[in-house]
This record gives C-alpha cells, sequence and structure tokens, in this order.
C-alpha cells in the first residue's frame, strides 16, 4: 500500500505545473505548461484543446493533442518554428503545396510520394 502511495506521489510530481499561459484562438485553447519532471528538470507540455459538441443532447466534451519538449531541443524546435513561420507568412496566398517547403531544405530525401525528413 505504502509503495502505491509513493508512485502516486512520484507520478503527481510528473504534473507539477511550475508556470503556465492559456493562448484562446477561436475554438482552440493552447496551453503551454512548464512542468517539472522527477529529476526537477523543467520542460513545456503543449496542449491544444478544441471544444466538440456531441451527440443529439449536445453534450460538450474536449479534443485535446499535446507534445512534450525538453530543454536540450529547445533551440531547434524554436528554429525550425521561426523558419516555418516566416515560410507561411511570406506564402500566405492559400495555394501553398507542403511539397514546397519540404523540398528547399537540403538532407531530406523523397521516397514515393512521400519525403524523409532531416531534423539535423
Amino acid at each position: 500500500m505504502e509503495e502505491m502511495k509513493k508512485r502516486f506521489d512520484e507520478d503527481k510530481r510528473d504534473q507539477e505545473i511550475v508556470y503556465s499561459k492559456a493562448i484562446k484562438a477561436g475554438k482552440r485553447i493552447y496551453y503551454l505548461d512548464v512542468k517539472k519532471n522527477r529529476k526537477d528538470e523543467l520542460f513545456l507540455a503543449i496542449t491544444e484543446s478544441k471544444k466538440k459538441i456531441v451527440g443529439e443532447d449536445a453534450q460538450v466534451s474536449f479534443e485535446k493533442h499535446k507534445i512534450f519538449l525538453y530543454k536540450e531541443d529547445f533551440t531547434k524546435f524554436k528554429e525550425g518554428l521561426e523558419e516555418v513561420i516566416d515560410f507561411i507568412e511570406r506564402n500566405d496566398d492559400n495555394e501553398i503545396s507542403g511539397s514546397i517547403a519540404i523540398e528547399e531544405h537540403e538532407g531530406n530525401e523523397k521516397i514515393g510520394d512521400e519525403f524523409k525528413i532531416d531534423f539535423g
């Protein structure tokens, strides 16, 4: 019993939010949560929460998607995010082909109709 309580407390600690920012965007809310893991290392949990109305009785539920970003990946993630945002801003004419963005980067390899993307 004591072991289960200890394990629950450890799991709960993984969920400790030390800082949070909510971004409302239409029907979606993005949560940027800084959390601590068991080793007291900080990481970023990004959650997209989208409101859904389900069934004939119009029950409200939320569809959630999460990604976890660790400190050692911040630089590459930030550079990649800035690059794709810049691309969208330069080419926002609703005719962007996903292949344009992928093909213009060195190290990406086309395999059939798909691409193998080199993240560095």
